[in-house]
């Protein structure tokens, strides 16, 4: 997983968002992932496979997120959801085989369904505080990120409040990846950002 963005156009400062997620794909974005809440269903399509398009001569991954139908009708390269959305059964029957299925785990309950699940990673979500998602639930911190991975079969990425001063830890500690919004969508260069995020990753 390594760097993987998750998309906030909000977050991108006025700026272009596809600018955005190039220069950070340039810089080093291994996966990005098409979050959209407030886009029609035609929009988000639209959009997503303008993005995969972006993607492709990168071979960049494009995750949507929530969304199965704009998955699928993008042909994006995954998909990602949260406990509450679609059960997972009904999921790994609607998504072709060999797509990347990402799950997040807000408490320790989430770990453990998990483990009777098929999935490319693992998101801890959130490990720290963040302002880029109030509804969260309460953050797993490090020793939190220590027990789900004393506990997961799964390849984990960490979101919520990763930057510079805490990446190389939370690697450390077992994360495979980051996952990481205004960290390099609000840098004044996301190339730089990236560059310097993915510099931490890898050691």
């Amino acid at each position: 997983m390594q760097l993987y963005l998750v998309t906030d156009e909000s977050a991108c400062l006025g700026r272009d968002i596809f600018w955005v997620v190039e220069e950070a794909v340039k810089g080093g974005v291994t996966i990005v992932q098409l979050r959209e809440k407030s886009l029609g269903t035609r929009a988000f399509i639209d959009r997503a496979r303008r993005m995969k398009e972006l993607l492709a001569p990168y071979n960049v991954p494009l995750i949507i997120n929530d969304r199965i139908d704009v998955a699928l009708a993008s042909d994006a390269d995954g998909v990602h959801v949260g406990q509450s959305d679609m059960p997972y059964a009904t999921l790994k029957n609607l998504i072709p085989q060999g797509k990347i299925i990402g799950l997040s785990a807000e408490k320790r309950e989430d770990v453990f369904e998990a483990e009777t699940m098929e999935l490319t990673y693992l998101a801890v979500s959130p490990l720290f505080a963040t302002d880029s998602k109030s509804d969260h639930s309460e953050p797993w911190g490090m020793d939190g990120l220590k027990w789900v991975k004393a506990n997961s079969k799964h390849p984990l990425v960490v979101i919520g409040g990763l930057n510079p001063t805490n990446t190389t830890e939370v690697i450390k500690y077992g994360a495979e990846g980051i996952a990481v919004i205004s960290a390099i969508c609000s840098a004044e260069s996301p190339f730089e950002a990236a560059k310097y995020l993915k510099s931490l990753i890898i050691r």
